[in-house]
């Protein structure tokens, strides 16, 4: 990859909070989704089989439905788009970093790509077969090598990206909407044994023996990657993050164009059944994180939010809580540990919801105390340790 020393636009040293406020958000956010897949019968497999679609609450429209379906909706891909657009925000600080610095571009930054293609896979063997750090690693190749390049070159990349995604998301719903409807489907019970009663090591192999099947993701969605990352990199350009008034217009019109249009268009879909689950989760949940982003932006703009410092713990140590997050859920839900999911399967929804709840409130505490005296994740000291050659030091107590 060749090397190119730039200036950035609008170049600043200065921390903005609101990022790291909205990075805790995206990671918590993101937990509410995986929290069915690690509470359902087959877990990781069910992905696959259909098995994960949320009640319809017209047909059954019991407390219990609609507080999962709504629980639901609004996290289904919504966060996990918001992850990925501060993905690309994150690139472009560090782009913006070298060019204060007048080193080279992309400079070092394909080893720590490396490095989180590393961590993605070891994450996706041992713990998780839904990861998402191998996909931004590839991704963030790419744009790492469009971001030296013209702006007019990554406007034609970003919106080339977002039309073919576009057009594979239509094809695919299409395809469901043709097909006959062949009602719910039932666990796979192989998969089903596997995650309740059967050892880790069975488990390891199992996403080994199904690795193709299981990161179809990231490959399928690598369009909308590359449109997201850049997304990213032109809102922290226009200043959509800044303590400043250009930057609170922009967020309160993020907020209302992608909550305007977003949250309509994605109930229709979810009120549509599961022919509509990709174009849901995959077209319309990117622009409710926009409206996302404005939303939590314009709070913070206005009010003194409870909790919001919490929050940003967890955004400062978004990778260790993202990897955290799904091992304890994993200890929890499988045969493994307690069993969560086999002893609670029929009891409803609520005690998911419960269990969310409560991973995330060890988090918020476990990332506020951490950072009190050392100043990364311990999963982001070991990156910094490996990329940089340097130990992490602790914070100096007060």
């Amino acid at each position: 990859m060749a090397h190119t020393t730039l200036v950035a636009p609008g170049v600043t040293a200065t921390r903005l909070p609101l990022l790291d406020v909205l990075r805790g958000a995206a990671i918590l956010g993101t937990l509410m989704t995986n929290v069915w897949i690690f509470a359902s019968p087959g877990s990781e497999w069910a992905v696959l089989q259909g098995g994960l679609n949320a009640p319809d609450p017209l047909s059954d429209p019991s407390a219990a439905h609609i507080a999962e379906s709504l629980f639901r909706f609004l996290a289904d891909g919504k966060f996990l788009s918001l992850l990925t657009i501060l993905f690309g925000v994150g690139l472009a600080i560090q782009y913006d970093s070298a060019a204060r610095r007048g080193a080279p571009w992309p400079g070092p930054y394909p080893r720590r790509a490396a490095f989180l293609l590393l961590e993605g896979t070891v994450h996706f063997v041992l713990v998780f077969a839904w990861d998402v750090l191998m996909g931004y690693a590839v991704t963030a190749l790419l744009v790492a090598w469009l971001l030296a390049r013209s702006e007019r070159v990554r406007g034609a990349a970003m919106w080339t990206a977002a039309a073919l995604h576009l057009t594979l998301v239509g094809l695919v719903t299409l395809g469901d909407l043709a097909r006959p409807d062949s009602g719910p489907k039932a666990p796979d019970p192989a998969a089903v044994a596997l995650y309740a009663h059967r050892g880790y090591l069975d488990q390891v192999g199992f996403r080994l023996d199904h690795a193709l099947a299981l990161r179809i993701e990231p490959v399928f969605s690598f369009g909308l990657l590359v449109f997201l990352f850049l997304l990213g990199v032109r809102l922290h350009r226009a200043g959509a993050f800044a303590p400043t008034a250009g930057g609170r217009r922009i967020r309160v019109r993020m907020a209302a164009w992608g909550l305007g249009l977003g949250l309509p268009l994605g109930a229709a879909a979810a009120l549509g059944g599961p022919d509509l689950f990709v174009l849901g989760r995959y077209g319309i949940a990117p622009l409710v994180a926009v409206g996302y982003i404005g939303l939590i932006g314009c709070a913070l703009d206005r009010f003194r939010v409870p909790g919001a410092g919490a929050l940003g713990s967890v955004g400062r140590t978004a990778l260790s809580c993202y990897v955290g997050q799904n091992l304890l859920c994993m200890l929890l839900c499988y045969g493994i540990g307690w069993g969560l999911a086999d002893r609670l399967g029929a009891s409803g929804p609520w005690w998911v919801m419960g269990l969310w709840a409560a991973v995330s409130l060890a988090l918020l505490t476990a990332s506020r105390l951490w950072l009190r005296r050392f100043g990364r994740g311990p999963l982001e000291a070991v990156q910094h340790r490996v990329l940089s050659g340097r130990a992490p030091r602790p914070r100096p107590q007060p």
